[in-house]
């Protein structure tokens, strides 16, 4: 847990607008059969969002992380996302935990068909916890872009609302789930879906943008 005490402290830093060393964002990979590689140009476009308009210097290339991984204490920021299933091992959940409870932060990003498999397995997590749905006027939609509506809609589902949750330990918002929106896919690379447009993509980009704010200054 000191690595990543120290990894805040110069996240910290670097928000006060003095130098700090490079950090990376990541990406998890998780077992049971899901694709947890999916949109993968998504966080490659918030990384060069996010040093642009944040003033973060992301290492503009993401990596892999394992959800038992030790290295998954390196990372402030964590994305995940994906279709199917997702099963956690018994070392994976105390992992993970551990991540989240000692300063971590966890982007579950819906890209549809993900809800039935994940909900169980973060409550392994965090059997003590239930996903919340944030207020509109939660500090998550008021960073540097203001969301008065909460979280914007991206790409079509079910025809149900967007919905933004979370998982709050000591009040603190450790793991953020984005459910019937789909923001990666208003990340990646423009046009990679037909329908997109310009004006979705930059919402998409400016609400990762607060995520990613949040995390690196709660």
């Amino acid at each position: 847990m000191r690595l990543l005490g120290v990894l805040f402290s110069s996240i910290g830093i670097l928000i006060c607008g003095f130098s700090a060393p490079s950090y990376k964002m990541a990406q998890l990979k998780y077992n049971g059969g899901g694709d947890w590689y999916a949109n993968r140009t998504a966080l490659p476009n918030l990384i060069t969002f996010c040093n642009k308009n944040l003033g973060t210097n992301f290492d503009p290339t993401p990596v892999n992380v394992e959800v038992g991984s030790a290295e998954l204490f390196n990372f402030p920021f964590v994305y995940m996302t994906g279709h199917g299933n997702v099963l956690f091992s018994d070392q994976e959940v105390q992992n993970l935990r551990k991540y989240l409870i000692g300063g971590g932060f966890l982007h579950i990003d819906d890209n549809y068909g993900l809800d039935k498999f994940i909900r169980p397995q973060m409550k392994r997590v965090f059997p003590e916890l239930e996903f919340i749905e944030l207020p509109f006027d939660h500090v998550i939609y008021n960073q540097k872009f203001k969301f008065a509506g909460g979280l914007p809609k991206i790409h079509e589902h079910d025809a149900k609302r967007q919905q933004g949750f979370a998982l709050i330990f000591k009040g603190r918002v450790v793991s953020y789930y984005s459910f019937e929106t789909d923001l990666g896919n208003g990340w990646e690379d423009f046009g990679t879906y037909s329908g997109d447009t310009e004006t979705a993509r930059l919402k998409s980009l400016q609400m990762g943008a607060n995520l990613v704010q949040y995390a690196l200054t709660q």
